[in-house]
C-alpha cells in the first residue's frame, strides 16, 4: 500500500504504514461506536509508535514482566490509541491471578466492539480488564500522578532488591498526557513532588494540541508550561512536529540520558491530523468524524477509503520483529537473572514473590501489641501508630506517609531503619507528600499498582480533596490503605471547617471500599489484621483524635468480632434484649456506659459495635439477624456524623443520634452536650422507644 505523498511524517514506508494503521483503527472503532475521541489517537500515533518500537522495554508475550517499562495513557479519552497499540503489538492476555495466557489481549473483534457492553475496550482504559493497561485513566490528572507513585516504587524496589551483579529493577515510566491533565491541579502537585524527589526514571510526553471540549485552549489557558516545569526542576524539551520521527527519537534518547531529574517532552500536534474538515477543531476531540470525513481522511493517508479495520500485511510482523524481539530478549535475560538471584539471595527473592501477589511478609504479625483495659484509654490514632509500627518493622514493603500531618495522624514509622524517602535516600519508608492530599492519593495508588503496600494519611475532613483516587482504588480493586484521623466533631475547637460530618457516609457509599472505624485499641489491632489480608480491596481506616476507653475484653466480647463488621459487644442477660444500642468508633463507649446504667434499672440492653458496615453486609443473613434480631425494633444508633444510612439498621421505629448540621468550635465535652452525644441522651432515647 502506498503512503500518501501528502504525509509530512519522516520514516520508512513501513513505519508510516504502521502509524496510519493505528490512526485508521482508532477512527474506525470510534466511528462504529459513534462515540469516542478520535482526534488525539490520530495526532499521537507517530509519537506512540516511535516510543513503542524504538525505546519501550516491553515484552508483548509477557506483559507483566516485573522490569518492564510502564506506559501510562493519562489522557485516557484517547484510549483507542492504546488499544490499537496493544492489538498490533500482539500483547497476550493475563488471567486475574496474574498468569500470562496464550490468547491475545485484544483481538480485532474487541477493537470493533469499542465502548460496547462486555468488551475489553471500554471508553477509558481500565486496569485489570485489559492487559497492557497499567492504571485506570480518564479522570484527567490521575494518570500522571499515578506515574509519580510508580516512579517512586521503582526507586524503592531498586534500592531494596538490587545487589552487586543483580540489577533487577531499572525500568522507566513513559506517560502521555494532554492539555486537560496539565490544567488539573493534581498535575502541578504531582510534578512538584517528582521534581523534589528528582525522579529521573519518569518522562511525561505532553500533547500540546491547544484543543479542549469547549474549543481552543486560549479560552482559559495560556501559561508557559515549559517554564512551569523548569521551575519544578524538570528537564524540558519542545518538539514542534508530532510527525517527525527523527526528532522524536532524538528527544527520547535525550530523555534517557538525563539521570538527575524527571523529564517533560512537549510535542506540538494537530488533533484529528489528516482530517480535511476536522483537524485542529474541538469536534475532533470528542466526536466521531462521520462516515464521509473518515473516507476523506483515509484518502489523505493514502488508505483504501472503503476499508474498515484494515491491518495491512507486514504491520503486525513489524511490531513483532522490533518491539517483540527486543522485549522477549530483555524479559528472558531478566528471568535468568532472577533465577540466579533467587539462589544467592533466597530471602529477598521470597519477599518479592510475596510482594507481587499482595501477600504480607511471613512474620508480619509476630510483634502485634496488646492493650490492657483502661478507662482513660488512648486515641485510636495512637493505638494505630503502635500497631502500624509493629507490622511495618516486620513487613518491608509496607510504607507511606501523610499530607504534612504525621505528627497529628501518627503515621510515621519510627523504628531505626525506616528513614525518610528523599532524593538520594530511596530505600526509606516515610514519605512526605506535602500539603497535597489529591496528589498523595494518586501517588499512593501508583505505588500500590507497583505492588508496594502503601498508605496515605490526613484528617478525615480532607478526604474530600482526594475522593477521586480513593474511588479509583476501588474501581481498580487494588489494596491501597487510607488512614483518616480527627474523625468527628471530637476535633473540638478547630470548628466546623475541620469537623467531618458527611465524609463517613460518602466513603461508605464507594462500592468496594472497606471503611473501618474501630471503637478502641483492641478493635484497632483487629482492624489492621483485616487490612493486611486484603489483596484487592482498599481500606479507609477512620481514627479518633481524642482518647477513648480500652474495653475490658474479659467482661465484654472479643475485639475479633470486628472481622465480621458488627458484633455483640455487651448483651442482655439470656441474650434477649429489649433495646439495641449500636455505634461505631468513639461513640461505642457511650453505649457501653448507657448499657450499664440501663442494666441497673432492669432494662435489658444489647450493645453492638459496628466498625464496618461493609464487612457486616458481607455476612450471611443468619449472622446479621443474630446480631440485630428483626423482632427487636427498639434500636438506637449513635454516631457523631451524618445520620444518612443508619435507617437500614434502626428501622422506622428506631432512633438515630447523629449530626444534622455542621459542628461548632468548642471543647469536646461542650460539643457532645450541645449535639446530644451523652450517656443520658442515649438512655432517654432507649426509654422513649420502650414506652
Amino acid at each position: 500500500m502506498a503512503v500518501s505523498d501528502q504525509s509530512v511524517a519522516t520514516g520508512t514506508q513501513l513505519d508510516q504504514l504502521c502509524i496510519n494503521t493505528i490512526r485508521t483503527l482508532s477512527m474506525d472503532a470510534v466511528q462504529k461506536a459513534n462515540s469516542g475521541h478520535p482526534g488525539t489517537p490520530m495526532a499521537l500515533a507517530p509519537v506512540a509508535y516511535c516510543l513503542w518500537q524504538q525505546f519501550l522495554r516491553y515484552d508483548p508475550e509477557d506483559p507483566v514482566w516485573p522490569n518492564r517499562d510502564r506506559f501510562v495513557l493519562s489522557n485516557g479519552h484517547a484510549s483507542m490509541l492504546l488499544y490499537s497499540l496493544i492489538h498490533l503489538a500482539g500483547l497476550r492476555d493475563v488471567s486475574p491471578d496474574g498468569k500470562v495466557l496464550s490468547t491475545p489481549a485484544l483481538s480485532l473483534d474487541e477493537i470493533k466492539n469499542f465502548r460496547q457492553i462486555g468488551s475489553k475496550t471500554p471508553g477509558h482504559p481500565e486496569y485489570g480488564l485489559t492487559s497492557g493497561v497499567e492504571t485506570t485513566t480518564g479522570p484527567l490528572g490521575q494518570g500522571v500522578a499515578n506515574s509519580v507513585g510508580m516512579a517512586i516504587a521503582e526507586r524503592w524496589l531498586a534500592e531494596h532488591f538490587n545487589r552487586p551483579g543483580f540489577e533487577l529493577f531499572n525500568y522507566n515510566m513513559w506517560v502521555f498526557c494532554g492539555d486537560g491533565d496539565m490544567m488539573e491541579g493534581i498535575s502541578s502537585e504531582a510534578a512538584s513532588v517528582a521534581g523534589h524527589l528528582r525522579l529521573s526514571n519518569l518522562c511525561w510526553i505532553y500533547d500540546n494540541n491547544h484543543i479542549t471540549i469547549e474549543g481552543n485552549t486560549d479560552l482559559a489557558y495560556d501559561e508557559n508550561v515549559a517554564a512551569r516545569f523548569a521551575a519544578y526542576g524538570w528537564d524540558v524539551q519542545h518538539l514542534h512536529d508530532a510527525n517527525d520521527l527523527v526528532a522524536l527519537a532524538d528527544a527520547y534518547t535525550h530523555a534517557l540520558g538525563v539521570k538527575d531529574r524527571p523529564k517533560l517532552i512537549i510535542v506540538d500536534s494537530h488533533i484529528g491530523y489528516g482530517s480535511p474538515n476536522r483537524q485542529d477543531t474541538k469536534e475532533a476531540h470528542g466526536e466521531a468524524l462521520g462516515e464521509e470525513e473518515v473516507k476523506l481522511t483515509k484518502r489523505f493517508y493514502g488508505w483504501p477509503e472503503d476499508a474498515k479495520f484494515l491491518v495491512p500485511d507486514g504491520v503486525r510482523e513489524h511490531f513483532r520483529d522490533v518491539l517483540g524481539k527486543r522485549g522477549k530478549q530483555l524479559s528472558g535475560q531478566w528471568n535468568a537473572l532472577f533465577s540466579a538471584y533467587s539462589k544467592q539471595h533466597p530471602d529477598l527473592a521470597a519477599q518479592y514473590e510475596r510482594m507481587k501477589r499482595y501477600q504480607p511478609a511471613e512474620s508480619w504479625d509476630k510483634e502485634l501489641p496488646t492493650f490492657a483495659p483502661d478507662p482513660k484509654g488512648l486515641a485510636t490514632r495512637d493505638s494505630s501508630a503502635k500497631v502500624l509500627n509493629a507490622i511495618a518493622k516486620n513487613h518491608p514493603w509496607l510504607m507511606g506517609g501523610s499530607a504534612d500531618l504525621y505528627p497529628s495522624t501518627k503515621t510515621r514509622l519510627t523504628f531505626d531503619t525506616a528513614g525518610d524517602f528523599e532524593a538520594g535516600n530511596y530505600n526509606a519508608r516515610n514519605f512526605h507528600f506535602g500539603i497535597r492530599e489529591h496528589a498523595m492519593g494518586a501517588i499512593v495508588n501508583g505505588m500500590v499498582l507497583s505492588k508496594i503496600r502503601a498508605y496515605g494519611s490526613t484528617f478525615l475532613i480532607f478526604s474530600d480533596y482526594m475522593k477521586m483516587p480513593i474511588r479509583l482504588s476501588s474501581v481498580m480493586e487494588v489494596p491501597s490503605i487510607w488512614i483518616f484521623t480527627h474523625d468527628s466533631i471530637g476535633v473540638g475547637e478547630d470548628g466546623p471547617t475541620h469537623q467531618p460530618i458527611e465524609q463517613l457516609i460518602t466513603l461508605r457509599a464507594v462500592p468496594g471500599l472497606m471503611t473501618l472505624r474501630p471503637a478502641d485499641a483492641g478493635e484497632v489491632v483487629e482492624a489492621w489484621k483485616v487490612i493486611m489480608k486484603q489483596s484487592k480491596e482498599p481500606v479507609a481506616l477512620i481514627l479518633t483524635r481524642q482518647a477513648v476507653p480500652t474495653f475490658d475484653r474479659t467482661k465484654y466480647a472479643s475485639a475479633a468480632g470486628l472481622a465480621r463488621g458488627a458484633y455483640i459487644l455487651a448483651d442482655a442477660e439470656g441474650g434477649k434484649p429489649q433495646v439495641i444500642l449500636m455505634a461505631t468508633g468513639s461513640e461505642v463507649y457511650l453505649c457501653i456506659d448507657a448499657y450499664e446504667k440501663l442494666k441497673a434499672e432492669g432494662i435489658r440492653a444489647r450493645v453492638v459495635s459496628m466498625p464496618s458496615w461493609d464487612l457486616f453486609q458481607h455476612q450471611d443473613q443468619s449472622y446479621r439477624d443474630e446480631v440485630l434480631p428483626p423482632e427487636v425494633t427498639a434500636r438506637v444508633a449513635v454516631e457523631m456524623a451524618s445520620t444518612f444510612g443508619w435507617a437500614q439498621y434502626t428501622g422506622q421505629k428506631g432512633r438515630i443520634l447523629g449530626m444534622r448540621t455542621f459542628g461548632a468550635s468548642a471543647p469536646l465535652k461542650d460539643l457532645q452536650k450541645k449535639f446530644g452525644f451523652t450517656t443520658e441522651a442515649i438512655i432517654q432515647a432507649a426509654r422513649e422507644l420502650l414506652g
